[in-house]
């Protein structure tokens, strides 16, 4: 990435087109959220539902002000904790800062900054903020790679930053901060809910089953073209489908800790992540490289525990309830 690439997509969001650019969690597709016609192509572009909200992106927690009206001093103590981050804050929304379109035609907006050098040069260069969700089709696998980003959208984007592989590989933690010290956690992500708990002083509800509107939540995200099913190690004979599958002949790949004994020869391809860090942060380019093997079907050990694997565990869940 070049001083020029950086310019050029300063230019291409001033003229309301759209830029994808990389975080700590996923490559975003960024948008001017001030911006109608701007948000208008965003949606049109990833084939979202229009009430559906998208994150807005600001390049410093100073910056939570100028998108946001921020009524609960929560939220602060949240941002000075988390940001740059894996964070993303459900606030008011400033009305004259982020455009209706960006929040589904809600009060609220979720604000996050990224922990993530060029996403924050490019933050810094912008008067507005960036309303990005996941560059890739809507409900498809998020892209981590400036090469999948490319690879979904294509000519769709003006300018891709390349800023190498997303260091954590899952989206942010939501959390709505509208109700004070009672936060809820609308996503899970990085940031635990044991960590917001230490700096609230309680523990936060989830409510992470889609029955209140924030990015991710549907019960089918994430999904490959692969069919993802899930393998339970508890049951009384977890590997009977992936043996049966693998006697019938089909192309199958089995994505499990390096812990996890796989009872089934003939796989196909297996992955093996050595730790639940490594396990996120290749989540969707495993998901990508079973559709580019033509795989018939992914068969994936949920990583069990709190914390980032519950985290991993929500987005399998999603992916093979397609």
């Amino acid at each position: 990435m070049t001083t020029d690439d950086l310019a050029a997509a300063v230019a291409a969001l001033r003229r309301d087109e759209l830029v994808a650019f990389p975080t700590e969690t996923v490559y975003g597709l960024g948008a001017r959220a001030s911006s109608p016609a701007a948000l208008r192509r965003l949606y049109a572009v990833k084939g979202r539902p229009v009430d559906h909200p998208v994150i807005v992106h600001v390049s410093s927690a100073d910056r939570l002000d100028s998108v946001a009206v921020i009524e609960h001093e929560v939220a602060y103590r949240l941002a000075a904790a988390f940001w740059p981050g894996s964070l993303t804050l459900v606030v008011a929304r400033r009305i004259d800062a982020v455009d209706a379109l960006a929040t589904g035609g809600r009060p609220t907006v979720g604000v996050r900054v990224p922990a993530h050098e060029l996403a924050l040069e490019l933050l810094a260069q912008v008067d507005d903020g960036i309303a990005a969700p996941s560059a890739n089709r809507f409900g498809r696998v998020s892209p981590t790679t400036a090469a999948a980003v490319r690879a979904d959208l294509g000519d769709d984007v003006a300018v891709v930053l390349d800023g190498g592989p997303c260091g954590v590989g899952i989206e942010s933690t939501i959390v709505d901060c509208t109700r004070g010290d009672d936060i809820r956690v609308l996503r899970l992500g990085a940031v635990t809910v044991d960590a917001l708990a230490e700096v609230v002083g309680r523990m936060p509800t989830i409510v992470d089953n889609g029955s209140v509107a924030a990015p991710g939540t549907l019960p089918s995200h994430y999904a490959p073209r692969t069919p993802v099913a899930l393998v339970g190690v508890d049951a009384i004979d977890p590997w009977h489908d992936v043996e049966a599958a693998v006697t019938a002949g089909a192309r199958i790949g089995v994505l499990a800790l390096a812990t996890v004994a796989v009872a089934v020869t003939g796989v196909t391809v297996r992955w093996s992540p050595e730790s639940i860090d490594d396990y996120a942060r290749d989540l969707y380019s495993t998901f990508r490289a079973a559709d580019t093997l033509g795989l018939d079907r992914l068969f994936v050990v949920a990583p069990l525990g709190g914390g980032l694997a519950a985290a991993v565990r929500d987005r399998v869940e999603r992916a093979a309830a397609r």
